[in-house]
């Protein structure tokens, strides 16, 4: 039989959020067994506790947010994910405004942060679901196919593509809990210079940085371009430099590392279900809005 778990002591995390650019403070606290994963403001009056399930999503552009009674957390994302491949079924995070911290794009914090302050078993089973049959979502207009089926472990495989050569196409499997903390927690969100300009021209990425994403240059950098680039980052011109097609020679931590923060995305999403999952998870160019419409559908399993 195995037990739920919470976190032995609680612990803060604080920066900006990524999209918002606003300050707050996240603090991860352990939670009674059969609480599951609860997301609180403390910054508002009456603040309804939001629980981290699908039917509460309320976006999923660039990143994943939950809402109840009028209160939303965004980007929890990769804090899920830590909770989900460390296993921890219950805790409460509260944050004292709209956007959980991004750090350095990664889980690598939040799994650093739990490891330091422990796991503690609670008395209570662990209760999985096993996909009992298929389970699969489409969408054809952009190629995405996410499908689970039965199996007697929580496996996923995934594959990602770009046109890009920077990237390409790219994959990745993760088959024991075992290897989270070394494998993926710290591979870190990726984005390409274009979309970053476009974001930031359009004041849609306030707390993002050259230190919190791996920023993959997919045109010529001249030196207007530096130039223009050191006044949206707010940087001097002589520190944007650019080395074998990444920003600010920021070198990935494994080849395949963007395939690998898309599965930590997807398991933070997928945790959405409520429950630790039992089936095979074959992923085809996944996204936020895939992940969570597949949860929602493994939701309605569970009902």
């Amino acid at each position: 039989m195995e037990q739920q778990t919470t976190i032995k002591s609680p612990f803060t995390l604080s920066g900006p959020g990524l999209h918002t650019g606003q300050y707050t403070h996240a603090t991860v606290k352990p939670a009674a067994a059969g609480t599951g994963i609860i997301f609180r403001r403390t910054d508002v009056p009456c603040s309804a506790d939001i629980p981290a399930l699908a039917e509460n999503v309320s976006g999923t552009d660039h990143g994943t947010t939950v809402t109840v009674g009028g209160n939303s957390v965004s980007t929890i994302e990769h804090l899920m994910s830590a909770f989900h491949g460390l296993q921890i079924d219950n805790a409460l995070v509260e944050i004292d405004g709209p956007e959980v911290p991004i750090l350095d794009g990664s889980a690598r914090l939040w799994v650093e942060n739990i490891a330091n302050v422990g796991v503690t078993p609670l008395n209570m089973e662990r209760n999985y679901f096993r996909l009992s049959e298929p389970v699969r979502y489409e969408d054809p207009s952009s190629g995405i196919i996410l499908e689970g089926t039965p199996a007697d472990d929580f496996v996923v495989d995934s594959t990602i593509s770009f046109k890009s050569s920077l990237i390409g196409s790219q994959n990745a499997v993760f088959s024991n809990y075992g290897s989270y903390s070394d494998q993926f927690a710290c591979c870190r969100t990726f984005v390409f210079l274009h979309e970053v300009e476009f974001l930031l021209a359009n004041n849609l990425i306030k707390g993002g940085d050259l230190d919190n994403a791996i920023v993959f240059v997919d045109k010529p950098l001249g030196d207007d371009e530096k130039r223009r680039l050191a006044a949206l980052f707010n940087k001097d011109a002589d520190t944007i430099q650019e080395h074998n097609g990444v920003l600010n020679t920021i070198q990935p931590f494994f080849p395949n590392e963007p395939a690998r923060h898309k599965l930590l995305d997807f398991m933070g999403d997928i945790f959405l279900a409520g429950r630790f999952l039992k089936g095979h998870f074959s992923l085809h160019c996944p996204g936020h809005r895939a992940n969570v419409e597949l949860a929602k559908m493994i939701r309605e399993m569970i009902k």
